[in-house]
C-alpha cells in the first residue's frame, strides 16, 4: 500500500484515526502498532514474519544489554549478536544475489540464490533498529521495556515505506506520551496534502516524460532529448522522494509524533556537499552519527577524513542497491565532497552564487544517470549522449516537441523546488490574515482534489524509492 493510492486515502487512513482517537490514549500506540502491521501486510503478508522477527529480536537485545550493562563481556556481545543479525538479514534479502554474482564472475562458478523479493521497507527499519541498540549500548538512551512501544517505532506505517529515519532518542518521549491539537491536526492535514500534490501531480506527470525518453534507445537519442530525459528524471525524483516524506511527517503530527525534515530544498544548493546537507537529511544524519564519527570523522586529519568520506559515500550507494551503479552513484558523489574539501568549496565561496548552483545542478543531474540506470553500461551510453558522443544529433523533431510540450510543467516543476512558493503562501498568511487563514486550506483542499482526481483517471502511479 502506498499513501498516494486511493484505498489508503479514503479506507485505511480514515479508518485508522477513527479507531485511533477512538481509543483510550494508553491503548493508541497498540493501535497504531496493529495498523502498521495491516499496512505492511497488505502488500506483503508472508514478509511481515522478517519484521516482526527483527522488532522482536532487537527488543530483547536492547534489555540484554542494559541488563548486563555492567558486564562488559556479555554487553559486548550481545551488541555484536545484534548488529550481525540486523545486517545479516538486511544481507540476505538485499546483497546475496548480487555477492553470488559478482563471485561468478570472479571465479568462474555457479552460486544459486534464491530470488526473494526484497521486503519493503527493509532498510529502513533495519536501520532504525540498529541505531536503538547502539544507543542503548552505549547509554544514550535507556532500554524500552515495552514491546508495543517498540514496536511502534520500528514499524509505524507513516515513515516505514521511505523514512525520515527516525532514531528512537529522539521519539523515546513521544511514544511514552504525546497529544494533538486540532491546530497541530490540521497542520499535518495541511502537509500531507501538500506532499500528496508534488508526488501525485508534479512527479508523476514529469515522470511520464522520463519513462518515454528512457524506452527509446539511446543511440537514435539527440542530445536535447536525453537532457530533457535526465532532468524530468532529477524532478521526477525529488518531487516523488520529498513529496512522500512531506506526507509521512503529515502524517506523524496528525497521531502526534514529530519527525524530523528530510528535504529543504536541495536542488538550490551551491555546492554538492551542501546539496546533501539538504537532500535526504535523515540518511546523512544516520551515517554521520553510526559511521562518520565512530571512524573518527575529521578528528584525525586530512587524510583519515577523506578516507571516512569515502566509506560513507560507498555504504551509502550500497544501501541503495545491490548493484554496481549504486556503488559507482555513491563514490561519484564522495569525489566531489573530498575535492570540495580539499579545495572546492573555499574556491566556490568567492565564486557568484549562480556559478555554484549550475556547478552542483550539473554535478547532481549527471550523478542521476548512475543512480536510475540498471547496468553501468547503460549508465556510460547515456552520459556520452549528454555530451555529444551519441552521433544522432543536438535536436530532432522528437526532442523539439518534448520540449514544447512540457516547458510550463518544467516552468513550474523549477518554481516550486524553490523556497519561494513557501514564502508567499506565509506572506498572504501574514499580510491577509483571516482571508489568507482561509485560502490556505482551500488551496491544500484543491490540492487534495485534483491529486485524487487525478488517480481516479491514471494508472501511472509509481513510487521511486519503494525499492529500497
Amino acid at each position: 500500500m502506498v499513501f498516494s493510492s486511493l484505498i489508503f486515502l479514503f479506507l485505511f487512513l480514515p479508518g485508522t484515526l477513527l479507531v485511533y482517537y477512538a481509543s483510550p490514549r494508553k491503548l493508541r500506540n497498540a493501535v497504531l502498532f496493529v495498523a502498521s502491521l495491516i499496512f505492511y501486510a497488505w502488500g506483503e503478508p508472508v514478509y511481515i514474519l522478517i519484521m516482526v522477527f527483527s522488532t522482536a529480536f532487537d527488543y530483547v537485545n536492547g534489555l540484554l544489554i542494559e541488563k548486563y550493562r555492567h558486564r562488559k563481556g556479555i554487553a559486548r556481545a550481545v551488541f555484536i549478536g545484534s548488529m550481525t543479525g540486523s545486517l545479516g538479514l538486511l544481507g540476505f534479502f538485499k546483497y546475496a544475489g548480487f555477492l553470488a554474482d559478482n563471485i561468478n564472475g570472479l571465479f568462474h562458478l555457479h552460486l544459486q540464490t534464491a530470488d526473494l523479493p526484497l521486503p519493503v521497507g527493509i532498510s529502513f527499519y533495519t536501520f532504525q533498529t540498529m541505531s536503538y541498540v547502539v544507543d542503548v549500548y552505549l547509554g544514550k538512551a535507556p532500554a524500552q521495556k515495552n514491546i508495543v512501544a517498540f514496536g511502534t517505532y520500528v514499524t509505524m506505517f507513516p515513515q516505514l515505506v521511505a523514512g525520515p529515519i527516525v532514531k528512537y532518542g529522539d521519539i523515546a518521549g513521544q511514544l511514552a506520551s504525546r497529544s494533538v491539537s486540532l491546530a497541530r491536526f490540521g497542520e499535518g492535514a495541511e502537509l500531507f496534502m501538500k506532499g500528496l500534490a508534488k508526488k501525485v501531480l508534479l512527479a508523476n506527470n514529469i515522470g511520464l516524460l522520463w519513462t518515454s525518453v528512457k524506452a527509446e534507445p539511446f543511440a537514435e537519442l539527440s542530445v536535447l532529448s536525453a537532457w530533457l530525459g535526465i532532468i524530468a528524471f532529477t524532478l521526477q525524483i525529488y518531487f516523488d522522494f520529498s513529496g512522500y516524506s512531506d506526507m509521512a511527517r503529515g502524517l506523524g503530527k496528525m497521531f502526534g509524533f514529530d519527525f524530523m525534515e528530510n528535504f529543504r530544498y536541495p536542488y538550490i544548493s551551491k555546492s554538492v556537499t551542501e546539496f546533501w546537507r539538504r537532500w535526504h537529511i535523515s540518511l546523512g544524519a544516520w551515517f554521520r552519527e553510526y559511521v562518520y564519527i565512530p571512524l573518527g570523522g575529521n578528528r584525525q586529519g586530512m587524510a583519515k577524513q577523506l578516507r571516512n568520506v569515502l566509506a560513507v559515500w560507498f555504504l551509502t550507494g550500497l544501501w541503495h542497491g545491490a548493484s554496481w551503479n549504486f556503488i559507482v552513484w555513491g563514490l561519484y558523489f564522495g569525489f566531489f565532497v573530498m575535492i570540495e574539501k580539499l579545495f572546492l568549496l573555499r574556491w566556490l565561496s568567492r565564486c557568484p552564487a549562480w556559478f555554484g548552483r549550475v556547478y552542483t545542478l550539473l554535478i547532481v543531474i549527471v550523478g542521476w544517470v548512475w543512480f536510475e540506470m540498471e547496468h553501468l553500461a547503460e549508465a556510460v551510453q547515456f552520459i556520452g549522449v549528454l555530451f555529444g558522443f551519441g552521433g544522432h544529433g543536438f535536436a530532432d523533431r522528437q526532442a523539439l516537441y518534448a520540449l514544447s510540450a512540457n516547458a510550463a510543467l518544467f516552468i513550474v516543476l523549477a518554481f516550486c523546488a524553490t523556497p519561494i512558493p513557501g514564502k508567499m503562501l506565509a506572506f498572504v498568511k501574514t499580510k491577509f490574515q483571516w482571508a489568507g487563514a482561509i485560502a490556505a486550506p482551500l488551496l491544500y483542499f484543491l490540492f487534495m482534489a485534483l491529486s485524487t482526481a487525478y488517480l481516479v483517471n491514471e494508472t501511472y502511479n509509481p513510487f521511486l524509492y519503494f525499492r529500497f
